[in-house]
């Protein structure tokens, strides 16, 4: 009997590195995608990074039984999963630099606020009062990195998304549409995964629209392929890895331990992108991140 509950012991902190692992590799990707757009252009270097990530899923995960799926798991969950990565990608690619995109990749982390008011809204779920400055605290924390730690400057806010409304509109789409992916799986997956479909319906997507653009001559320097089979395969892992995770890992800790991905995701993104962030930038992370864990705890019965 001892030996049994140490191998189960054993099996639940490997399934929990395995999640840690993954909040590790998504926090990867900002950076790694920008580096790949500058290359293959913003729709052709997305295109390729799915295809990278769906091969890597089918040889690791292998083609899921959509039988037994839901029907509404299954087309809600295709749309909002193909929406965001869409969303996320091209933002970050029609940055007009890598510090913008940084900056981009910091407002996709107001999605866990929105996941929250989503829940407590359409699924009932109870939270305490401190869920209202949790939200607010996140939403500074963006207004404060926007604005250069001017929090007061509505002027430098729109100044800002005026230079690029196209990325600020895609990212913050994003973020919603995330929100609304987490609860519809949330509600109707009934323990299934579809990430294997939605990653490939997501390339697929981006390559017809590939065609149809404007974009021409992808150029595939060792740095850029270098880039692209890192993020294709830290998104294909990191969904493998994570699925383990929360199966069969402490949920609990991978859920706390994920909110603290906005720091993670800056500093390697500033590492990948050779950039320098200033304090504001940083003070407006631990605000979001603050702000975000305020939401998680408020939630917690």
């Amino acid at each position: 009997m001892e030996g049994l509950n140490m191998f189960s012991f054993l099996a639940r902190h490997k399934a929990t590195l395995l999640g840690l692992l993954a909040i590790v590799l998504w926090s990867s990707i900002t950076g790694l995608i920008r580096l790949v757009s500058e290359g293959l252009g913003p729709i052709g270097g997305a295109a390729m990074i799915y295809s990278v990530s769906t091969l890597f899923l089918l040889a690791v995960m292998g083609w899921p039984k959509l039988r037994q799926f839901p029907r509404v798991y299954l087309i809600a969950g295709s749309v909002l999963f193909v929406a965001y990565e869409i969303c996320l990608s091209l933002a970050l690619g029609y940055a007009n630099s890598r510090t913008q995109a940084i900056e981009l990749g910091m407002i996709n982390y107001l999605w866990p606020c929105f996941t929250v008011l989503m829940a407590i809204v359409f699924n009932g779920q109870r939270a305490t009062w401190w869920v209202i400055p949790g939200m607010l605290l996140s939403l500074a924390g963006i207004g404060w990195i926007m604005n250069g730690g001017n929090a007061g400057s509505l002027a430098q806010l729109l100044h800002n998304v005026r230079s690029n409304p196209l990325s600020y509109g895609l990212v913050f789409s994003g973020a919603l549409l995330w929100a609304a992916y987490c609860n519809v799986t949330r509600k109707s997956a009934q323990g299934h995964n579809g990430v294997v479909l939605f990653m490939l319906l997501t390339a697929a997507s981006l390559w017809v629209k590939y065609a149809f653009s404007n974009e021409t001559g992808m150029q595939f320097s060792p740095a850029v392929t270098a880039a692209l089979l890192c993020v294709g395969g830290a998104m294909g892992a990191g969904y493998a890895a994570w699925n383990v995770g929360i199966l069969r890992g402490n949920m609990a800790l991978l859920a706390a331990a994920s909110y603290f991905t906005p720091v993670l995701s800056s500093v390697l993104a500033a590492i990948v992108l050779s950039t320098v962030l200033s304090i504001n930038f940083w003070q407006g992370v631990a605000m979001v991140t603050l702000g975000s864990l305020v939401c998680w705890w408020a939630t917690r019965r």
